[in-house]
C-alpha cells in the first residue's frame, strides 16, 4: 500500500475544491495514507484575455499538470472531464470517473429572472462557442460577448455590471456554495461532454495507483462519458467547434442528446437518441455519423 500520493491541480477555487474532494475520499478509504496537493498553473490560467478557442483549446489546462505527471512529480490528476483532450497521450490514462454531479449550464443574472425574458441587445458572457451557438439559435436577440477567468472573476465582472447575464457550469456553481446564484437550469442547452464528473489520470504504467483509486470510479458515469468522448472522436472534440453531447444510462438503456451548430447558431443539428445497454461500444460513434449525415458535415470545418 502506498503511505503518500501526490495530486497534481490547478489553483483556482474550484480546481482545488476538485482535488480537495478527492484528496478527502482518499483519506476517509485509507486512514493512514498521507495525501499532499501541488499546485501547477496551466497555459490557461495564464492566458485570460482570448477565447480558448483562438488559442489552443482544451490542452491548455492539463498539459502543465501531464508532464508534472510524466516527470513524477505527481502521483496523479485530477480534472474538471469537459476540460481533458479527447485524445490522451500513451503513457497515461484516466483511472477513475468521478459520479457526475449537474451537467447541465447555468443561466445567471441580477437582472432577469429567466434567459426568456431578456429583451433584444442584451449582453450575455461566456467563452463556449458550444453555449454562444445554442443560445443564439434559440434567442439570436441577444448578443454573446467573450467572458473568460474563474468562477469568482466572472461573477465579479457580472456584478459590476459589464454584462446582463453569463453562462457556467451548474456543477461549479454549486460544488462552490455559489448555487444561489443560478437564475434558471438550461436543460434544452446540450452540455459539453464529460461535464458535470471528474476525471483522476494516472501514468498507464502506475499500477498501484490505478488500484489505490479504483474506488473512487462510478461505472454508470464512466460508461456515460465514454459514450460521450467517442462522439468527439468522430464529430472531433475541440473547442473550435460548437458541439455539445450528453448521454445517460437507465435501466438498461442509452438515452443521449447531441447538437453540431454554426458558430453564429443559425444551422444547427440535433438528435435524440435511445438504444439499448448492449449497444454502448458503438453507440457514440453511431450517433456522430448520423449527425454528420443529417447536415453536420456541412457545419464542421474542413
Amino acid at each position: 500500500m502506498l503511505e503518500k500520493i501526490r495530486i497534481g491541480t490547478r489553483a483556482s477555487k474550484l480546481a482545488l475544491w476538485q482535488a480537495e474532494f478527492i484528496a478527502s475520499e482518499l483519506r476517509r478509504e485509507y486512514l493512514n495514507l498521507e495525501v499532499e496537493l501541488v499546485k501547477i498553473q496551466t497555459m490557461g490560467d495564464k492566458i485570460l484575455n482570448s477565447p480558448l478557442a483562438k488559442i489552443g483549446g482544451k490542452g491548455l489546462f492539463t498539459k502543465e499538470i501531464e508532464n508534472a505527471l510524466a516527470e513524477n512529480k505527481i502521483d496523479l490528476a485530477v480534472h474538471s472531464f469537459k476540460d481533458v483532450p479527447n485524445e490522451l497521450p500513451q503513457n497515461f490514462k484516466i483511472a477513475a470517473v468521478t459520479k457526475r454531479a449537474n451537467p447541465f449550464d447555468a443561466f445567471v443574472s441580477n437582472k432577469f429572472s429567466a434567459i426568456e425574458k431578456m429583451p433584444k441587445g442584451a449582453v450575455i458572457g461566456t467563452s463556449s462557442l458550444r453555449r454562444a451557438a445554442q443560445i443564439l439559435n434559440f434567442f439570436p436577440h441577444l448578443k454573446i460577448e467573450n467572458l473568460r477567468g474563474n468562477v469568482d472573476t466572472r461573477l465579479k465582472k457580472l456584478d459590476a455590471g459589464n454584462f446582463d447575464a453569463i453562462i457556467l457550469a451548474a456543477a461549479g456553481l454549486e460544488r462552490l456554495g455559489y448555487g444561489e446564484r443560478i437564475t434558471q437550469i438550461l436543460t434544452e442547452i446540450i452540455p459539453a461532454a464529460g461535464q458535470g464528473a471528474l476525471a483522476v489520470e494516472i501514468r498507464a504504467d502506475d499500477f498501484k495507483t490505478a488500484e489505490l483509486v479504483k474506488f473512487l470510479n462510478d461505472e454508470q458515469t464512466f460508461q456515460a462519458v465514454k459514450i460521450e468522448r467517442d462522439f468527439l472522436k468522430v464529430i472531433g472534440g475541440s473547442c473550435q467547434i460548437p458541439v455539445g453531447i450528453f448521454a445517460s444510462i437507465l435501466d438498461n438503456k442509452i438515452y443521449a442528446r447531441a447538437v453540431v451548430a454554426a458558430l453564429d447558431g443559425k444551422k444547427i443539428i440535433k438528435d435524440f437518441s435511445i438504444a439499448p445497454l448492449e449497444k454502448i461500444s458503438t453507440f457514440g460513434s453511431d450517433l456522430a455519423e448520423k449527425i454528420l449525415s443529417e447536415g453536420g458535415r456541412e457545419i464542421l470545418p474542413i
